[in-house]
C-alpha cells in the first residue's frame, strides 16, 4: 500500500509541474485543471493511506470532508473542485474553457493549490 500511495503523490508533483509549464505558455485553463489534479492526487494518497482503499471520485470536497480537514481548507477545496468540471466540458458557461480562463484565474487557482499542497505535505509528515 506504502509504494502506491508514493505513486500518488510522485504523480502530484509532476502535475503541478505542469500546471507551471501551462501558466508560462498562457494554457490558463490546462494550468487550472492542473492544479485541481495535483491537489487531487495528495488527497487521494492520504485517503488510501488512511482508509487502505482508493475512491475514484473527483470531488475535492468530498475527500476533506471524509480526513477531517478545516474549514478554510475545505472552502479552498471547494473552489478547486469546480474547476475540475469547468476546464473539461466545453457546453458550461457559453465559453469553451480555452476561452474562459484568464491569467488571473491561473494565478488564483495556483495560489489555492499551493496553500492546499503545503498543507497537505505537512500531514504526509
Amino acid at each position: 500500500m506504502k509504494e502506491e500511495v508514493k505513486r500518488w503523490i510522485e504523480q502530484s508533483k509532476a502535475d503541478v509541474k505542469s500546471a507551471k509549464n501551462c501558466f508560462k505558455s498562457k494554457d490558463y485553463y490546462l494550468c487550472a485543471f492542473m492544479c485541481q489534479q495535483s491537489v487531487e492526487k495528495v488527497m487521494k494518497a492520504l485517503y488510501l493511506q488512511k482508509y487502505k482503499k482508493l475512491r475514484k471520485i473527483h470531488d475535492l470536497t468530498f475527500f476533506a470532508k471524509e480526513l477531517n480537514y478545516p474549514e478554510d481548507i475545505i472552502r479552498l477545496c471547494e473552489q478547486l473542485t469546480k474547476v475540475y468540471v469547468e476546464t473539461r466540458y466545453p457546453d458550461l458557461g457559453g465559453k469553451i474553457p480555452a476561452k474562459k480562463f484568464t491569467k488571473d484565474d491561473a494565478k488564483k487557482f495556483l495560489n489555492i493549490a499551493s496553500k492546499i499542497l503545503k498543507w497537505l505535505r505537512k500531514k504526509l509528515s
